[in-house]
């Protein structure tokens, strides 16, 4: 099994699987499968997650999670272990639902998320469970496809747009991509069981993980300051980009908060505050 990641930063994506143990079912009927897409709305509106992706097998799940603020860990003990309590009361069972700790790979947004989105929806085609996507309801085929409401943590209208603007022709896109990506492989760049992505984006990140941030020994009272408001941050900064750095370094606000009152995407304040260390 491979080790676990650690590596966690604001913006990072993940491909996220987890499986029931001894690899048997984690979802017994489709009340299961509702419950766990419940709580999986509560962990990203309670942690800021964004999802581009999901589908719900019957012994295990895969996600595509962004995480504006560097909580995966966090979350996925919420989710994990939520779940876990929900299906023991429920089941009069007892003892571990999962196997072990989750498995998490850190993608290269850029270079495969895309690819990431129609490997995940594929599973139950390559797993010889239905003939066409439209008879699995358990992923977000049926979003995208406009089958189904899309919840606010979804990033629907995201990925369509990587298609097209029009909403019909994005989905014609969208469907020819998926179903071209039937034995396409994804994970030839898999790097030391954790990242997935260039050579590049790999030592990148390896020597983030030899790093430690030493801060995180020193009590938040004694490096942070009483925050102040984004406007008083805004009309005291020279400029919007100090602004954003200042607000952010206080440590009272997430990257969309502040990506909110400046009118920005998150991933956008991201990069500000990333360049500002630079």
């Amino acid at each position: 099994m491979a080790r676990p990641l650690r590596l966690e930063f604001a913006g990072a994506l993940y491909h996220i699987t987890s499986r029931g143990n001894e690899r048997k079912a984690i979802y017994f009927d489709d009340t299961d499968f509702e419950l766990f897409l419940t709580l999986l709305g509560k962990v990203c509106e309670q942690y800021n997650w964004v999802v581009h992706a999901y589908c719900l097998m019957s012994n295990h799940y895969h996600l595509l999670v962004e995480t504006p603020d560097a909580n995966l860990s966090k979350g996925m003990r919420q989710l994990n272990g939520t779940f876990t309590q929900a299906i023991n009361r429920q089941h009069q069972r007892v003892g571990h639902l999962f196997q072990g700790r989750y498995k998490a790979i850190l993608v290269d947004k850029d270079a495969y998320l895309l690819e990431l989105s129609r490997y995940i929806v594929l599973n139950p085609i390559r797993a010889n469970m239905v003939q066409n996507l439209e008879d699995w309801p358990w992923s977000n085929w049926q979003a995208v496809m406009g089958k189904t409401v899309s919840p606010a943590w979804l990033a629907t209208d995201a990925l369509l747009r990587m298609f097209s603007k029009q909403r019909k022709t994005a989905r014609e896109k969208y469907t020819a991509f998926v179903q071209q990506g039937k034995g396409v492989p994804v994970w030839d760049k898999l790097s030391n069981q954790i990242f997935l992505g260039s050579d590049d984006f790999v030592q990148n990140h390896l020597t983030l993980l030899n790093e430690p941030d030493k801060l995180a020994d020193i009590p938040k009272k004694q490096r942070r300051g009483k925050a102040q408001s984004l406007t008083e941050y805004e009309h005291a900064a020279n400029t919007r980009n100090d602004a954003i750095v200042t607000a952010y370094r206080s440590g009272s606000y997430t990257l969309k908060e502040i990506g909110n009152h400046f009118g920005l995407h998150y991933s956008r304040v991201s990069k500000i505050v990333a360049k500002s260390k630079t």
